[in-house]
């Protein structure tokens, strides 16, 4: 049995290969992924750190009001520039419009109400909803913030008072995250990527060897063979899951080389992801191989055409995804109860890899068993789906 298994794996994994197009799109997709991963984050990197330290030119309404808070923005790299809006309304205006990411409106109590018991008032304009100003936004308020501060503390000091009299707690802050823990933040999302290109590393020959062989009527003549469904079938899923590690491991090659190209410490993080924690990724992956195959073998035995079985292993691959998802919302830490959930056990241990952390073997092991268990138990569904001479209809 074993022999015929082996025989079935080679013939699928040989003419999977002879299909350019098909071979093609499996090479391609796993750079993909660690490409856009890339270009996401260093977008990121370059939009939070852009313009903190270069000069920003400001609109700023009503400037001839207040010298001294210009000139301190002048100081700070907050330039006022020259704007067509003339009052709050027209700023809100050209904010909303985007053509304006942040104005200021300096109103015009400004100059009376300084210096006496009234807050001198400072409006700030901007949209939330606009990311790419978030930066400039925070700026701009930590200015305004600092030289309020700063002028309280000098009224104090002028009518004899300790500006530490305002600050009756000092709150002092001990982050004992490491740069690697921190890499989590913008990393968390790299477990997604690989469960993606594993399973869609197969689909292809899923799909092809179950619903793609009854739609061309090739099943039929292949199932007269003196050979067992189960032996078949099992060959089939063998390809598959081949197909699916060598996916696996081209798309943890290149994460490997292109996290090299992320400005991670720019940000306060460092990534340890090299050779050795993408060689344990793939370890802690592999079980999950063959539960995807099995998963997608018996959902496209319940398919008559290729189309069809794309159309439903399309949602099917969304469902390994779910326990991510709950994971990054809710936080979640590795604890014994959830290794026996797959997909989620894998995300929390690759989680500890990239924090830089000793695995715990014991969770590896439970979480390795419950995919193979799973795996076998979806294995076994699509063989007796085979086993039905309905198959054939």
């Amino acid at each position: 049995m074993i022999r015929t298994i082996l025989t079935v794996c080679r013939k699928e994994i040989l003419e999977t290969a002879r299909d350019r197009r098909t071979l093609f799109s499996l090479l391609l997709g796993p750079l993909l992924g660690p490409l856009l991963f890339v270009t996401i984050i260093n977008v990121a990197v370059s939009r939070n750190l852009s313009g903190l330290d270069q000069p920003l030119d400001l609109p700023i309404v009503g400037a001839e009001r207040a010298p001294n808070l210009i000139a301190f923005l002048n100081a700070r790299g907050l330039h006022p520039a020259v704007s067509d809006v003339k009052d709050v309304d027209d700023a809100a205006a050209a904010v909303g419009r985007g053509t304006l990411d942040v104005a200021v409106v300096i109103d015009e109590r400004y100059e009376k109400d300084f210096g006496t018991e009234h807050a001198a008032r400072v409006t700030v304009i901007y949209d939330r909803s606009r990311s790419s100003a978030q930066s400039k936004i925070q700026r701009v308020h930590g200015t305004l913030e600092a030289y309020g501060q700063q002028i309280g503390a000098l009224r104090l000091v002028a009518n004899g008072v300790s500006p530490s009299l305002l600050r009756p707690l000092l709150v002092d802050d001990l982050d004992v995250s490491t740069p690697a823990g921190r890499s989590v933040l913008m990393l968390g999302v790299l477990t997604y990527f690989l469960l993606f290109a594993t399973l869609t590393g197969g689909l292809h020959l899923a799909i092809d060897t179950t619903a793609g062989e009854r739609e061309r009527r090739s099943l039929e003549p292949l199932l007269t063979l003196p050979v067992t469904r189960a032996s078949l079938l099992l060959g089939k899923m063998a390809a598959t899951v081949c197909y699916m590690l060598v996916s696996l491991a081209l798309t943890l090659a290149a994460f490997t080389v292109a996290l090299k190209r992320v400005p991670l410490e720019q940000l306060g993080m460092s990534s340890s992801f090299d050779a050795a924690t993408a060689l344990a990724t793939f370890g802690i992956l592999c079980p999950f191989a063959p539960l995807g195959a099995a998963l997608m073998t018996t959902v496209a035995s319940f398919t008559k055409t290729y189309r069809e079985a794309q159309t439903y292993l399309t949602f099917i691959l969304l469902i390994p995804t779910l326990p991510l998802m709950f994971a990054a919302l809710l936080n979640v830490e590795a604890e014994l109860k959830l290794m026996w959930i797959p997909s989620l056990s894998q995300h929390l241990l690759i989680t500890a890899l990239i924090k830089a952390q000793p695995l715990n073997w014991a969770f590896v092991g439970i979480s390795a068993a419950s995919s193979l268990v799973l795996g076998v138990l979806l294995g076994w569904l699509a063989i007796r789906l085979y086993e039905r001479e309905a198959i054939l209809g």
